[in-house]
């Protein structure tokens, strides 16, 4: 049920793209667990095995001030301001909750994309390792109030949406949606194949447009090597693509770059290690970044100079182009993991981090980055690889979801961090080897949200949150 109710839950307490320009800039499957009710237990984590959540540090003066948009572990999209109080809510049977730009929706004001159901799917059992057998059955569009006024699931193939990982409003009031499609493919090794699909809906729920990736194998890239690989792949989940935007308006396009056409479609492929544009008239992909790139020195794995070549990425998430009106407009902005993936196998810092790169996309150079480095820490401090997202904001800080941690932060564009947040919201289960209880509060996407996009009155709060020093930070003995 939606909540307007500013509150502050025990747990949340302070512990010490969108679309939208320049206001709001603008897994493979649909995954439902069970949530335990009742207090998390204790439980033993990697490191650190014990650390606050909710706010840990807010500056007021140097951050952009706004909401922030994610899905919890209980299953709940929660809309919260940065001192961590949970200001609104929706159901959301899965992970992947976006909110939708005004803009492009009539000028309406708290919409969002959530799952409203799953089902048993027929070709999870092709992931390795997962165990889960759940996929999207029905995604849809929520108002303010949690209604449904909008859904993709009935009319879909199979009559399941299928949808994974991410879906956005057009212009034309119809929603591109990426899904799955389990099906066999000519020359793959694998009888059947978890294929990556995209499906434009219209208002009606009914699919008026769809693009298949696996039609499309020989324009991503690759050499003929490269290409038996893929198709000789131990896994049905060849590509695993993890992102989908619309191109939006940009400079490349408006000084004559056709390939930069905003209405195209630009997505990338974590288990591939590469980022492309579809042509969204002809269906071809126009533009892209990798499989190949410029090898770092044994030397320098992770160089911090810039402008520089773009060097390796792997199993990168939530890139994107810079909306108009935001610092770096036109650039691309990608979370690169640094994770493992390739055909063949990336050769990345085995002690190393994850990285966020903004990049010129004509030019294929780096123009600014984000390391855990920029902050006074080590490389590897700052480190997810896997999930996680990174947005540019109308101040020039960098929002950035450290997803494996359940860490949001905003850096600066010199990386120190002026904001920073830590998911409280965990998914308990069971470990199904021992049993053990298990506790998750990894995000796979947060997103910073305008306070322009919530109707007039919603509270929030902006009380600066001043951490103590680290090595000062003690948990008292039991009496």
């Amino acid at each position: 049920m939606a909540q307007t109710t500013l509150h502050n839950k025990p747990q949340e307490n302070n512990a010490a793209g969108n679309r939208f320009a320049p206001a709001l800039h603008k897994r493979v499957l649909g995954i439902g667990c069970a949530v335990l009710s009742g207090l998390l237990p204790a439980l033993a984590h990697a490191s650190p095995s014990v650390y606050p959540t909710g706010t840990t540090r807010y500056d007021p003066s140097k951050a952009y001030n706004s909401f922030v948009l994610f899905s919890g572990g209980d299953n709940i999209a929660h809309l919260i301001d940065l001192n961590g109080n949970s200001v609104h809510e929706w159901k959301d049977a899965a992970a992947h909750s976006t909110l939708i730009d005004p803009a492009v929706n009539g000028g309406k004001l708290g919409h969002v994309f959530v799952t409203l159901d799953t089902v048993e799917g027929k070709g999870t059992d092709l992931v390795p390792g997962q165990v889960n057998r759940k996929v999207a059955k029905t995604v849809g569009e929520l108002d303010w109030d949690g209604k449904v006024v909008w859904s993709f699931g009935a009319k879909a193939p199979c009559g399941a949406a299928q949808q994974h990982h991410d879906w956005a409003r057009l212009p034309n009031g119809n929603t591109v949606v990426l899904a799955n499609l389990v099906h066999p493919v000519k020359g793959f090794k694998q009888p059947q194949v978890l294929d990556d699909v995209v499906y434009e809906v219209n208002p009606a729920g009914e699919v008026v447009w769809k693009w298949v990736a696996s039609e499309h194998i020989n324009e991503f890239g690759f050499n003929k090597q490269e290409l038996k690989l893929v198709r000789n792949a131990a896994i049905a989940d060849y590509l695993h693509v993890n992102n989908l935007k619309v191109v939006g308006p940009n400079h490349w396009f408006a000084a004559g770059d056709k390939r930069f056409n905003p209405d195209n479609l630009l997505f990338d492929a974590r288990n591939a290690n590469f980022i492309a544009i579809i042509d969204k008239k002809t269906g071809k992909i126009v533009w892209h970044l990798g499989p190949h790139y410029k090898a770092a020195s044994e030397e320098q794995a992770q160089p911090r100079n810039v402008p520089r070549p773009v060097d390796q990425i792997s199993a990168q998430h939530d890139a994107h182009i810079i909306p108009e009106g935001l610092p770096g407009a036109g650039n691309l902005l990608v979370f690169d993991n640094q994770g493992l993936a390739g055909y063949p196998m990336a050769a990345v810092p085995r002690t190393g981090g994850s990285r966020v790169l903004e990049i010129d996309p004509v030019k294929n150079e780096v123009v600014w980055q984000y390391t855990g480095e920029d902050s006074g820490g080590s490389a590897w401090s700052f480190r997810s690889t896997h999930i996680s997202a990174a947005r540019r904001l109308p101040n020039g800080n960098t929002f950035i979801d450290e997803g494996q941690s359940g860490r949001l932060l905003q850096v600066t564009n010199t990386g120190d961090i002026v904001w920073e947040y830590v998911n409280p919201y965990f998914r308990v289960g069971k470990d199904p080897l021992t049993g053990r209880a298990t506790a998750n509060n990894q995000l796979y996407r947060g997103q910073p949200v305008p306070y322009g996009w919530v109707p007039a009155g919603t509270p929030h709060s902006e009380k600066k949150v001043v951490p103590p020093e680290l090595g000062q930070f003690r948990i008292p003995a039991a009496p």
